[in-house]
């Protein structure tokens, strides 16, 4: 049963949790495993999904379960994210003057693992940018998978289900107001939807961008 304060946002909220389930799943894989990651809103995604699940009957539950798999799918992104890295040798193909995926970014990110290792790998995980390369690079660079797979594993399970819970208490906090959850509901699902939007136009723009290849220093054990 959906509350009567949801219930003037219809389409969305009818769509019910299975709708929550595919976007969250799909977004975090994509953020934490290939380059187009790099260009979604996916901290802001969690949040909106835990605030639409506010409002189910059924969200509690919902939210807790999608906590683990969202936690699961950011995992298998990471560890997708390594092969990839680690099949293009010691060498990533980035783009002239683009935006993220540039030499001074792979540059910074191959510096951080190399000073802080494991550390550096678990602190990625709550940065946008660096969420999406820090796998890339430390596959390319060779870096210990165990100690990449540890690192990254607890980082998932503090960064997802966070961002989640986050939005799910915000949302039970909004639904006492009757017009105030379907105003924050449709202002964060348009911009979401709009970030989302241009975020693949930005992605489709860096792409097209002259490739350059950039060294990857191995990062010592």
């Amino acid at each position: 049963m959906v509350t009567t304060a949801a219930g003037s946002f219809g389409p969305l909220v009818s769509a019910g949790p299975a709708l929550v389930w595919v976007v969250v799943l799909v977004f975090v894989f994509i953020e934490c495993a290939v380059i187009l990651g790099l260009f979604l809103p996916g901290d802001s995604m969690l949040i909106t999904a835990g605030i639409v699940l506010a409002n189910h009957a059924s969200g509690a539950g919902h939210v807790w379960a999608l906590s683990v798999g969202a936690m699961i799918a950011a995992v298998c992104g990471n560890q997708v994210g390594y092969v990839i890295g680690h099949r293009t040798g010691n060498r990533i193909h980035a783009r002239k003057g683009g935006k993220y995926l540039n030499y001074a970014n792979l540059h910074k990110v191959n510096v951080l693992l190399e000073k802080h290792g494991f550390w550096a790998v678990l602190v990625a995980r709550w940065i946008p940018w660096i969420r999406t390369l820090c796998p890339l690079v430390a596959g390319a660079a060779k870096m210990n998978h165990t100690k990449y797979t540890i690192a990254s594993t607890i980082g998932a399970i503090f960064w997802a289900p966070v961002l989640l819970l986050i939005g799910f208490y915000f949302g039970s906090f909004l639904d006492r107001v009757s017009w105030l959850m379907p105003a924050v509901l449709a202002g964060m699902v348009t911009l979401l939807v709009i970030g989302t939007a241009l975020g693949v136009w930005h992605y489709r723009q860096e792409m097209a961008r002259p490739p350059e290849d950039v060294a990857v220093e191995e990062v010592l054990d």
